[in-house]
């Protein structure tokens, strides 16, 4: 089976767009989303594109923030603080990646906990841990959203996180752990250091690769019947394309798939999904704006 984030995107959108459409209705204003993007990346102006039409499909507003790479790390957080203080922006993003000049701990730490959409503040992650109300982090709570769309049962499940990221793969662990559906998982973080990294995750009822690495999980990583997630996107070259690239995950597609009971694809699979929960936690943002007025 193929774990279509598109399909299961649309799903949600449709539901999203009668809440926001609700939310305009009392509120006289729409729900509003900010990115901030530091220099010029292909791949970021794509996420970014991706998140800005996605805005208006479901009745967002949008706002685009660039700057130059050249912007200093201080020159940034003052621009942070505009937004922090800015009651008509409910919610914002800093695009990642950042110049190698800027902290991203210290950007990530400057935005408000409660505009923070991508759920990256360790406050937020806190209360996600504790199972408080809290912006989950968007691509682990978009498979969460996949997971539970596809009906796929993780409680009792042994899964293997490729990955230890606070963006991913740290995130992802907690949520699958929880005492939820999805969660209820057995779960085993496996990361750079980790000796013996296949033996895990062919144990892996469920695999979610986050490692960043293209096509790192080849098929003697998966055991037969497994569901597959993979969260890395790439860009290799191929001449037999016109671009002269291809986009692929952090799993050797091809060989895996036909080992798995359900997989992901690239694109089309996560990153569909990452927005439809970045889309959830503005409109959460909102209505707490609301809710404190």
């Amino acid at each position: 089976m193929i774990l279509d984030g598109k399909i299961a995107a649309n799903f949600f959108s449709e539901s999203l767009s009668k809440e926001v459409a609700e939310f305009e209705r009392v509120h006289k204003l729409k729900p509003h989303l900010a990115a901030l993007m530091v220099g010029k990346s292909g791949p970021s102006e794509t996420y970014v594109a991706a998140k800005m039409e996605a805005c208006k499909k479901i009745g967002f507003q949008s706002s685009l923030f660039r700057f130059e790479e050249s912007i200093s790390e201080e020159e940034l957080l003052g621009e942070i603080e505009k937004l922090n203080s800015d009651p008509s922006i409910h919610g914002f993003i800093v695009q990642l990646p950042l110049p190698s000049h800027i902290s991203v701990d210290r950007i990530i730490e400057s935005v408000k906990p409660e505009k923070d959409v991508d759920g990256f503040h360790p406050i937020n992650l806190g209360k996600m841990a504790k199972g408080q109300p809290a912006f989950a982090s968007a691509t682990p709570w978009g498979i969460i959203k996949l997971l539970k769309y596809y009906n796929i049962d993780t409680e009792g499940k042994h899964v293997v996180v490729l990955g230890r990221s606070q963006i991913v793969g740290l995130p992802m662990s907690l949520l699958l752990s929880r005492n939820s559906n999805p969660g209820n998982a057995t779960v085993t973080i496996c990361h750079s250091k980790t000796k013996n990294i296949k033996d895990l995750a062919i144990q892996a009822d469920i695999l979610v690769a986050a490692l960043g690495i293209p096509e790192f999980v080849t098929s003697d990583f998966v055991k037969q019947g497994a569901v597959v997630i993979d969260v890395g996107i790439s860009r290799i070259k191929d001449e037999t394309k016109k671009s002269g690239f291809r986009l692929v995950g952090d799993v050797d597609y091809m060989n895996v798939a036909p080992k798995c009971a359900a997989i992901t694809p690239v694109p089309g699979g996560v990153g569909p999904m990452t927005i439809i929960a970045l889309m959830e936690n503005t409109l959460m943002a909102a209505k707490n704006q609301m809710n404190r007025n």
